[in-house]
């Protein structure tokens, strides 16, 4: 998901560029902070109460966590704040803490919201994500580390924005894409001994806020149980199983309460995959079930479950927050109003977001490339407005774009919408938004597979011998000579090295008439490129010539009578080489 710095600090791939970037963050903040002003002490944050029956405290008063994690970037906090404070919002999470983060503190101060402020370890952000850092061995990003965090809660820790501290992102499962079998073992001690170091010297500065530490699965807590003791209360991403955290925790014999500091519906990688072999979006309506049951789940462990922040106050308009953000483009969806109930503020007077039912895709395993299909619906609006409709298409299964865009259809009127296709081959997904004009928004989506247009007359390069300049025979899914493309498979291609200058030729075996030649691109397609025609191999005539091409499927009209039939590329349209799926030539 594309997510603010505060959301999602830059990570450094290695520790040694870690530490590079942390003395260039540390260098610019000395010059960017200006002279401490005259202020307040913040508040008092204590987690009181005893075994079972804990609870969180502000200035000795008892504090539930209403929140939200926080998307938008500081300078539009003073245009966000109200509305979430609205919402029944009293606590915003973030990820990283430096020198910006002032204002989204004073901001937050202002309005009555308070903020669990975020500490950024690597391999932070879930699996796969930052550096791999050797927590056994490297004391140099241990030290820098060890450094900044305390540096920013002695700026911060009497501001009375502040909740508590949260030391780290979901790295005790993220470390498993660095390590394996008994080194992951001493690296996860070797982390969660680290992060009780950090609360230490955190506490030692700043005794009157918690120090916790998010993790992506319960399966971190009994490392946090084994090596941080100095941590106030345990935290957790949790979506789709949050309702399993209570019986975690009973089961784990632990002694501490805890926060969700990430939850709502189900995630992509919780979903069922649907016909189409990627995973089935939940809709709007269970989405917004899907908040309620997280917080009622979350209520429901009284006096251990402290609250929860869930995900996502974002704006973010892209395939991650179509899926989780409660106002992409800043329009709000039946999620917003179902968090803004669940915190108990009034939803009486609101106008609500268009609702979209029984979405589908006509013959949705098989849409031919570039070719018109229907997309069905039912919408209705809640509140009678009229309604305005827009359908996107994304790639995400394709290329992992996303990128969402803008797909040419006709509204039938009767909840019928005529699609142009796009024209590259694969699983795409199309979104069906209505607005109400109010602010609101119903989005609903399903996927699609594109397959080839039927091409007329019969396929003469089919099964024939093919050459070509170069073949990748040890990239992904190779050896890829050039026969792949002329197999009649698109479960195979040709790919060639990376270099401009490349063709892939089939012998037809005599001369031969033909009408058309259909290019099916993978990824890596052809900017430029001709098509040349030969009766011997040696001596070539151009018959087309393309300029602008943008991959996908290239249904090129041109007459010939050859044996040879070349494609000869000058242009790369990507970094990699040329790859094609199939290269047809048809006669009628």
């Amino acid at each position: 998901m594309n997510l603010s710095p505060l959301r999602r600090p830059p990570r450094a791939r290695g520790a040694t560029a870690a530490r590079l970037a942390l003395a260039a963050l540390l260098a610019a903040a000395a010059t960017a902070l200006p002279a401490p002003a005259a202020q307040a002490a913040g508040s008092v944050v204590k987690v009181t109460g005893s075994q079972g029956a804990w609870q969180l405290t502000v200035n000795g008063a008892p504090y539930t966590v209403k929140g939200l994690t926080w998307g938008p970037s500081v300078a539009d906090a003073g245009r966000y704040m109200p509305d979430v404070k609205s919402m029944g919002v009293n606590t915003i999470r973030t990820w990283g803490t430096d020198a910006t983060t002032k204002p989204l503190l004073d901001s937050a101060a202002q309005h009555g919201v308070k903020v669990i402020a975020g500490f950024w370890l690597q391999p932070g952000g879930g699996p796969g994500s930052g550096g791999c850092v050797n927590y056994l061995t490297d004391t140099g990003y241990k030290n820098d580390m060890l450094a900044e965090f305390p540096r920013w809660v002695e700026t911060y820790k009497d501001h009375e924005g502040v909740l508590m501290w949260n030391v780290g992102n979901e790295s005790v499962l993220g470390l498993q894409n660095c390590y394996s079998g008994e080194e992951l073992e001493r690296q996860r001690n070797a982390y969660t001994t680290f992060v009780n170091d950090v609360a230490k010297k955190i506490h030692a500065v700043d005794p009157n806020h918690p120090v916790t530490s998010t993790d992506a699965w319960t399966g971190a807590w009994p490392y946090y149980q084994r090596n941080a003791p100095d941590l106030d209360l345990y935290a957790v991403n949790s979506y789709d199983a949050v309702c399993d955290i209570r019986g975690t925790w009973e089961r784990g014999g632990y002694d501490k309460p805890y926060i969700v500091t990430e939850g709502g519906p189900a995630g992509e990688w919780e979903v069922p995959d649907d016909a189409n072999g990627v995973p089935d979006e939940p809709t709007d309506v269970a989405k917004a079930d899907g908040y309620q049951r997280a917080w009622d789940c979350v209520t429901g462990h009284r006096g251990v479950a402290l609250g929860a922040t869930l995900f996502h106050y974002g704006t973010e308009y892209d395939f991650g927050g179509v899926w989780f953000n409660l106002l992409p483009a800043g329009q709000k969806r039946l999620s917003y109003y179902a968090v803004k109930e669940a915190y108990g503020a009034d939803t009486s007077r609101d106008n609500t977001p268009p609702v979209i039912t029984a979405m589908s895709v006509d013959n949705a395993s098989a849409v031919p490339a570039g070719r018109k299909f229907t997309v069905r619906a039912s919408v209705t609006d809640p509140d009678g407005d009229p309604l305005t409709h827009q359908v996107l298409v994304n790639s995400k299964y394709v290329d992992n774009s996303g990128q969402l865009t803008d797909a040419a259809f006709t509204d039938r009127g009767d909840g019928t919408f005529e699609v142009t296709a796009p024209d590259r081959l694969g699983v795409w997904k199309v979104y069906l938004k209505s607005t109400d004009g109010k602010g609101n928004v119903g989005i609903e989506t399903k996927s699609f597979r594109v397959i080839p247009p039927p091409a007329d007359g019969v396929n003469v390069a089919q099964g024939r011998p093919a050459t070509a300049s170069s073949f990748q025979p040890d990239s992904v899914g190779c050896p890829c000579p050039a026969g792949n493309a002329v197999d009649g498979s698109y479960d195979t291609r040709w790919a060639s090295e990376w270099a401009d200058r490349q063709w892939i030729q089939v012998d037809l075996g005599a001369s031969t008439s033909f009408d058309r030649v259909q290019l099916a691109w993978e990824a890596a397609y052809a900017k430029a490129y001709t098509v040349q025609t030969s009766a011997n191999g040696q001596d070539w005539n151009t018959v087309h010539t393309e300029t602008a091409g943008n991959g996908g499927i290239d249904d090129i009209q041109v007459s010939g009578n050859a044996r040879y039939v070349r494609v000869s590329t000058s242009e790369r349209g990507t970094p990699w080489g040329y790859s094609l799926y199939e290269f047809g030539v048809y006669r009628r």
